[in-house]
């Protein structure tokens, strides 16, 4: 079914252009030059605003727009650092007209940055009714060099960005983080970017696409009202160029500490009078990473060391598995020192785009690649978990107009070789493939004074894993996802807007979920504005939480217990229960991890109050004020009969007589509590066939109020010198929590960041980002601990030698300070790269 809809919807993209009104076309060129000097611009956007259409300027500063509607046209040229300019051009069918550009160096004027996250519509920054945050091109540039994706959002203010490896992050906002953290919805260009399994990111996975000038908007604050499950916290979305905006080849070449290595080419074209655009790109990396494994009882404590003044002795449990590459001595319960070199993370990607450009300004996209990731390891609730060698193949088809949008997509993953528990040391498979499509349409009325937004969208997910995390009555299923969304904003005078949206989602896999947002923008100036704004959002539970099914550690001996309470005046109650079987095999009670089909979701609803705010050409002000109440949290694995309808308390067999069965199952519990046992004797139950086995499982409980501010400033000190600053406040309060379930935000108390960058005229551009971080505590699944204060310097540095080669050196946490960013995740260093760029 899912193979045909995304077929169907493929056919319906290739078609649309067919559909459009034919019309003379003719071409615009021309060249974009320095006010200063007379020197080139190169990557300018030059866009012809009745269409949309756009391209940007090569190293020699030049440009083609081809398929240009005849008549009149205007065209706008963009670049940060430069002043906006139009110009006006008259295009004769089948002609060629030339329209230079001089452009004039100034401060970007933030407030007149065009977003389109926030509404799913373009709107300046200053208007969108969210707190919203764009990611300058060269933080994103960096961040690509590093491979580390989410390092670009390291000064947006509010997002909590975790470390754990070389490539794996937790990116969320406004707290209530956790391992695998999913409130944050990651898109790029509208793609759902979520394993399907864990509902999580892999972010090893997700290089490919911003070599080039990517672009990244982060909204923070709930975001369900138009983009469903899992926009709990915020939305990240990444846009990548069309090949019309990526034209020319691009060859990147980095490496240094830890034994990096990353190269990266793309090549873009475009054929057929400009009508069709080509984009390849292609790459691999090569890292050590700075996990250790921890085999011994000691290596947890010897790991931390530097980074903690917290004393951490020996513990009772130790990772049965070493890290690929490396070895443990012994079997499978005895301790010992990993010997060997750790195998290196490893990623090989590419990517294939093809655009048809549409005279109207219409593009029909087909797009397609994979990546494969090697050794990753990512700390989960149940331990960490190593993934040997996985795929993730993923295609795009779009139909992208001025008005409408419409889109499919499959993204999937799969386990080339296990990815290994390392506490069990069990082999984890999986095989899954998430397919959406989707359709858009945004219009404005009354001369620009209302406008709407409407869309409907389908999901099916399909999860395979090969009985290793899930039963045979849940495993290898089919789950679909239904909803449609709607925005309509109407300016009541030319100051006050007002905003009011809606969604609906429904699945198989919960109830059907109602998601309405409103807010009101008040705009006294152009440069200014307040906004006002209630939604609710709501996360679903992974698929792990559904369906889980693992051992959660070595089987119980309750021989003893047995036999002490044989010799108790108990004892003649069990004489029709065999010897050792009063626990089904009392010598080896298995400890089982199983999910709960029955959870809800969680939910939030957020009153925000927000400033945005051009003072004067070189300073933009937000502050962010925010309020939410959280409920029926999804628990960390508790003992099942507390938190799971399918799991009651231990029961005595059917031969102990009925009169004494009560006081049999107190004495049970009694016993295993004073032995200090406390989680066998709340966990201890009866599996479906009747079976005995200690369980924990997941359920719905907690209300937690938690409120912030959140304060950004960016200061233009000169067109070349640019000054920025941010600062986060958090707190909370739990109103009601279920024994036994710890409920703390992960999340700092304080936290801030400093910078400066300085971008010159002849090609040097310099940076320096100083992040604070408060301590704080860390309690997701078996890892709870402390989080000590950081202080975390990063610096870049870029130089272009002519129109076609740049050399750029990054180095994060310059210092090198030694720290775990959450308990149970490896200890990150300093890592200094340097790199070559050559585009022609």
């Amino acid at each position: 079914m899912s193979t045909r809809f995304v077929g169907l919807a493929g056919m319906l993209l290739l078609a649309a252009p067919a559909l459009l009104p034919a019309q003379g076309t003719g071409t615009v060129s021309g060249r974009v030059t320095r006010a200063s000097d007379g020197n080139p611009v190169s990557g300018v956007s030059v866009t012809v605003q009745s269409t949309r259409a756009t391209t940007v300027t090569g190293n020699d500063g030049r440009y083609t727009l081809e398929r240009v509607p005849a008549g009149q046209q205007t065209l706008t040229f963009r670049w940060p650092g430069y002043q906006p300019k139009e110009a006006q051009v008259t295009v004769t069918a089948g002609g060629t007209v030339t329209a230079d550009a001089v452009l004039e160096m100034q401060a970007v004027l933030l407030s007149e940055v065009i977003v389109s996250t926030a509404s799913r519509a373009p709107e300046r920054v200053v208007d969108a009714p969210a707190a919203i945050s764009i990611v300058d091109i060269p933080a994103v540039q960096a961040a690509a060099m590093t491979g580390q994706v989410p390092r670009a959002l390291a000064a947006v203010p509010g997002v909590d960005l975790v470390q754990n490896g070389v490539t794996d992050f937790n990116v969320n906002a406004r707290g209530f983080n956790t391992t695998l953290n999913r409130r944050v919805l990651v898109l790029q260009d509208g793609r759902d970017l979520a394993v399907a399994f864990l509902g999580a990111q892999e972010w090893g996975a997700n290089l490919g696409g911003l070599e080039e000038a990517g672009r990244i908007e982060m909204v923070r604050g709930p975001g369900s009202a138009l983009y469903g499950a899992n926009a709990f916290s915020g939305v990240m979305s990444v846009t990548t160029p069309t090949a019309r905006e990526a034209k020319g080849t691009k060859v990147s070449l980095s490496g240094g500490e830890l034994s990096t290595f990353r190269g990266d080419v793309s090549h873009a074209g475009v054929l057929g009078a400009g009508r069709f655009g080509y984009k390849l790109n292609a790459g691999y990396s090569q890292s050590d990473t700075w996990s250790r494994s921890r085999t011994n009882l000691n290596d947890l404590a010897d790991e931390y060391r530097e980074a903690t003044d917290t004393t951490i002795g020996p513990t009772a449990s130790f990772e049965i598995r070493a890290l690929n590459g490396q070895t443990k001595p012994g079997g499978a319960g005895v301790p010992g020192e990993a010997t060997g070199d750790r195998d290196p993370i490893q990623n090989l990607y590419g990517t294939g785009r093809f655009d048809y450009y549409a005279a109207n300004g219409a593009v029909t996209t087909i797009e397609g690649g994979a990546t494969q990731v090697q050794n990753e390891l990512f700390v989960t609730g149940i331990g960490r978990v190593q993934v040997t060698k996985a795929i993730r193949p993923w295609t795009r088809v779009a139909w992208a107009h001025p008005n409408y949008n419409v889109m499919a997509w499959y993204s999937g993953r799969r386990s080339l070789e296990p990815q290994y528990s390392l506490n069990s040391g069990l082999a984890l498979e999986e095989k899954s493939g998430i397919f959406h499509g989707e359709a858009q349409y945004n219009r404005s009325f009354m001369q620009d004074q209302a406008t709407i937004v409407l869309g409907a969208s389908a999901r099916n997910y399909q999860v395979n894993t090969q009985l290793t995390l899930m039963d045979a009555a849940d495993d290898d299923r089919s789950d679909s996802y239904y909803s449609g969304y709607g925005q309509a904003e109407y300016h009541v005078v030319p100051q006050v807007r007002l905003v009011a949206a809606a969604r609906y989602d429904e699945s198989n896999l919960f109830e059907g979920q109602f998601s309405p947002k409103g807010a009101i923008v008040v705009s006294p100036t152009d440069e200014h504005s307040v906004r006002f704004t209630v939604n609710r959002a709501f996360q679903t539970p992974n698929y792990s939480e559904f369906f889980l099914r693992v051992p959660a550690g070595a089987p119980a001996n309750f021989s003893a217990l047995e036999a002490g309470l044989r010799a108790s005046p108990l004892g003649p109650a069990l004489a029709g229960v065999p010897n050792g079987t009063l626990f089904t095999v009392s010598a080896a009670v298995p400890i089982w991890a199983r999910g709960n089909p029955a959870l809800d979701v969680e939910k939030v609803t957020a009153y925000e109050l927000g400033y945005k705010g051009q003072l004067g050409r070189r300073v933009f002000v937000t502050v962010d004020g925010f309020f939410n109440r959280l409920t029926d949290f999804v628990t960390d694995l508790l003992p099942a009969p507390q938190v799971n309808s399918q799991y009651v308390p231990w029961t005595s067999p059917t031969q102990v007589p009925p009169q004494f069965r009560p006081a049999l199952e107190q004495a049970v519990r009694d016993q295993l509590n004073a032995a200090g046992q406390t989680l066998a004797a709340n966990a201890l139950t009866r599996l479906a066939d009747g079976s005995t086995a200690i369980v924990v499982s997941y359920g719905n409980a907690g209300k937690v109020d938690e409120k912030g501010v959140e304060i950004g400033a960016s200061i233009a000190v000169t067109d070349e010198i640019r000054l920025g600053g941010n600062y986060t406040f958090f707190d909370f309060t739990v109103k009601d929590s279920l024994t036994g379930d710890v409920l703390i935000p992960n999340t700092p108390r304080h936290k801030g960041t400093l910078e400066a960058s300085y971008r010159g005229v002849q090609g040097l551009e310099l940076g320096v980002r100083a992040r604070f971080v408060d301590s704080y505590a860390w309690n997701t699944g078996v890892f709870a601990g402390p989080v000590p204060a950081s202080q975390t310097f990063d610096a870049n540095a870029s130089y272009r030698i002519n129109n076609y080669v740049r050399v750029n050196l990054i180095a994060t946490n310059v210092l090198d300070q030694q720290r775990h960013q959450m308990w149970g995740g490896s200890i990150i260093g300093r890592r200094v790269l340097g790199g070559v760029t050559a585009t022609f």
